[in-house]
């Protein structure tokens, strides 16, 4: 369990994109993953990413979110 400052916010928007939530503000269903790659890894082999946002996520998609947040823990 962490504080949900200390996570990243998946949304899936309303216009059914999904994206990484910096803000964690936007509009759309959310899943939350701990800030690192590994979490990131195992929520996509488990499927639970895709649960949670209750959509198949393609795999472009899926490398760009790994990217970004990447990004974003090493700032």
């Amino acid at each position: 369990m962490h504080n949900k400052r200390e996570l990243i916010r998946i949304v899936r928007t309303p216009q059914e994109t999904i994206e990484v939530d910096a803000s964690g503000k936007k509009a759309g269903r959310g899943a939350y993953i701990c800030p690192n790659t590994t979490c990131f890894n195992e929520a996509i082999k488990g499927k639970r990413l895709q649960k949670a946002l209750e959509r198949d996520i393609p795999d472009d998609v899926l490398e760009k979110i790994k990217t970004q947040i990447t990004d974003l823990t090493q700032h």
